[in-house]
């Protein structure tokens, strides 16, 4: 185990009728994270280099990092249920690992050996029901894994014939794990590339709905990134183009009517490329918090509007462990904002 390097640090910030904040450095290490999840008051994480650990939230000093593997692994998906904790690595072959929350012993339950294998998100929406999706190979129809028994099994489809096909150069990005999103009985994932499109699927029956979306798309780089969903109608997405950044055209569109039609917000008028985007609890899906790799941004309106609260930058993947405290994670750091 490569030994961590703790540094403490606070930042104290202003936004929106001088609402303070502070922000703090959690851990720092040599990782990449793009996927957490919080549990148990404390930060989980999977990276590079096979890393996975945790890091308690009002303890520093609690931490534990493992390898799941002796090969260097990167994972950009993350998710729970009850018992464990599930991790995938990008690129072939994908391993399912299953890790115990009490022991943290970990197994590999399943095995991807499609060369084409690339998994982009994965998450829980019960105890028993688990989903994951990897990039499309020749069959221009994205891969789906899902279990049903919480996670002992995996049912892989590689040619998936309920799921639409997807056009030429669309695909999905393993930005921060949250292009798939759940509330009620759907189940959504976001795409991007050549086409930016939304797939619905209710009541995990495996059959699924395309809807289009006004976002930006066309080319590899652009497309939404990341969606939440406050109830079953209304959602948020962000994202635009990683490789020009401080774009900000079409890049941010709200729905409320589950998915089916998208209304562009802001556009022109925000901080640019967004990986991450969460509702914040306790506000009824009208304040909403949304991380690029140049910023940290705030709605207070449905996501009508946007204000840069902060210009850190490398951040990735974030999530709320209650209304006033944000976790995010990224390139050598996990930190959290303490909101007053």
């Amino acid at each position: 185990m490569k030994k961590l390097i703790l540094l403490s640090l606070t930042i104290v910030s202003t936004f929106l009728f001088s609402q303070k904040f502070t922000i703090d450095t959690l851990l720092t290490d040599k990782i990449s994270i793009r996927a957490i999840q919080l549990w148990d008051g404390k930060v989980w994480y999977a990276g590079t280099d096979s890393k996975f650990g945790y890091i308690n939230i009002n303890n520093v000093s609690d931490k534990k990092q493992i390898k799941l593997s002796d090969k260097k692994l990167q994972f950009r998906t993350l998710a729970q249920n009850k018992r464990n904790f599930y991790a995938i690595n990008i690129e072939s072959p994908a391993y399912f690992f299953r890790i115990n929350k009490k022991t943290l012993k970990s197994k590999v339950v399943f095995c991807d050996n499609d060369a084409t294998a690339f998994y982009d998100a994965l998450k829980f929406t019960s105890n028993s029901f688990g989903i994951s999706f990897s990039d499309p190979s020749a069959n221009q129809r994205l891969n789906i894994s899902q279990t049903r028994n919480g996670g002992s099994k995996w049912i892989h489809c590689n040619d998936c014939k309920d799921f639409p096909y997807l056009e030429k150069g669309e695909a999905a990005f393993a930005a921060s794990n949250t292009n798939i999103a759940s509330a009620g009985n759907f189940i959504w994932i976001a795409t991007g590339g050549s086409r930016s499109r939304i797939y619905r699927m209710k009541n995990k029956d495996s059959n699924w709905n395309v809807f289009e979306t006004p976002f930006i798309q066309g080319t590899s780089s652009q497309g939404i990134y990341s969606i939440d969903f406050y109830d079953e109608n209304f959602g948020v997405a962000v994202g635009g183009d990683y490789t020009k950044q401080s774009d900000n055209i079409n890049n941010i569109a709200t729905t409320t009517d589950g998915g089916q039609t998208w209304q562009v917000q802001a556009s022109g008028q925000n901080a640019g490329y967004m990986t991450c985007v969460k509702f914040r609890p306790e506000t009824k899906g009208k304040e909403i918090v949304a991380v690029g790799d140049q910023h940290i941004s705030f709605s207070s309106d449905y996501g009508k509007t946007w204000t840069k609260i902060s210009d850190e930058k490398n951040l990735y993947a974030c999530d709320w462990l209650d209304k006033n405290t944000l976790v995010l994670a990224g390139k050598d750091r996990i930190v959290k904002l303490n909101f007053e």
